[in-house]
């Protein structure tokens, strides 16, 4: 009987069963003539026994989280402006007003009034008092909605530091707050402007992976799951969902493609991802990347190389297995592909044998 090596070309998403078909390329091994069994044996790979886990392969993009636009309603001229690419911490200046620094305040409500001492209980009393405690201000104050004394006090250290009149007082132009550290993304304003409107542009500190997933796709992702992340150059890692879109939004599959070739239209939903190691990016931002979200596990199976499966005349499969300075072929039932492996089973193969590949 004649055989033939094949290469199985397989698709990260695939998890193909024999009968719904291979793609595959046959490669006649050497020149035609049925092989024997006392053929000495090439290059050898290990038979594993192993979790297999199919991906679907979707592109993304990688950048950092979230967008804020700062803005002023101070008056006065821009002083000073930071570097795009820069990262501003909690109490360091955004920007500055002739010369006085306008620092950056952690926080979910923005400062809507002036405060002051005997001003009335608020949310953004606290968002100050919380701010001036963790940059070390304020050995007695209590954070709370409430403006005391202790809060003045504090409030004054923090302008000294800041070379800022010591006032007690602090008005919603006197701070930037955001919920966290801040990246510049953009200036949109100049050295010398009037300090009125927009000033800059920027985003959160932490990478994130943004996949916009055929709504067809959706039951392959879970808050909590984890993923492969391929970055530019080939280089691989992993991440955790985090989010998902609840409202589709149609169009082009481009940037959130499942990679079947099509490009077709259709509506997807986001899908946010971040990242296990995000010193693995390096100083990626805005790049194209591929996510592979896990779309089939087969656990403790046998699984040779895809390149180590033959094709028999009558359209089943089977390995060579090396046997000291011999081989012996062995039929197999061929199951799930991941990773360049495929399932096995057949009489008598177990785990730790070796079995022929393709020399390089």
């Amino acid at each position: 009987m004649i055989r033939v090596r094949i290469r199985v070309v397989a698709g990260a998403a695939c998890v193909l069963a024999v009968g719904a078909g291979i793609g595959a390329v046959a490669l006649s091994r050497g020149s035609g003539e049925a092989a024997t069994a006392a053929e000495a044996p090439g290059a050898t790979a290990e038979v594993v026994r192993t979790d297999l886990v199919s991906r679907t392969d979707v592109d993304g993009t990688l950048s950092y989280a979230d967008s804020y636009t700062v803005t002023t309603s101070r008056g006065g001229r821009i002083t000073w402006l930071p570097d795009v690419g820069d990262v501003i911490k909690r109490g360091k200046r955004v920007y500055e007003v002739d010369g006085k620094p306008v620092p950056l305040f952690h926080g979910d409500t923005p400062l809507w009034r002036k405060l002051y001492y005997g001003v009335s209980d608020g949310k953004d009393v606290r968002v100050l008092e919380r701010n001036l405690k963790a940059l070390g201000y304020g050995d007695d104050l209590t954070v709370d909605t409430t403006f005391t004394w202790a809060t003045a006090e504090a409030v004054e250290e923090w302008q000294e530091d800041l070379g800022l009149d010591e006032t007690g007082r602090v008005s919603p132009e006197d701070v930037v707050v955001e919920p966290g550290d801040l990246r510049v993304s953009a200036l949109r304003t100049a050295l010398g402007g009037t300090a009125r409107g927009e000033v800059l542009t920027a985003t959160g500190t932490t990478r994130q992976v943004t996949v916009n997933l055929p709504v067809t796709q959706q039951e392959l992702a879970k808050v909590g799951d984890q993923v492969r992340v391929r970055l530019p150059g080939g280089t691989t890692t992993t991440g955790k969902i985090t989010e998902l879109g609840t409202t589709a939004s149609a169009g082009s599959e481009n940037g959130g493609q499942a990679q079947t070739g099509e490009g077709t239209e259709t509506a997807t939903i986001p899908v946010y991802i971040t990242l296990t190691d995000p010193s693995a990016a390096g100083r990626l931002d805005g790049a194209p990347v591929t996510v592979g979200f896990t779309s089939a596990t087969r656990k403790n199976v046998l699984a040779v190389p895809v390149t180590a499966l033959l094709a028999e005349a009558d359209g089943s499969y089977a390995v060579e297995v090396v046997d000291g300075e011999r081989t012996r072929r062995v039929p197999v039932e061929v199951g799930s592909f991941a990773d360049s492996l495929v399932e096995v089973s057949g009489p008598g193969l177990e785990a730790g044998m070796r079995v022929e590949v393709p020399g390089s």
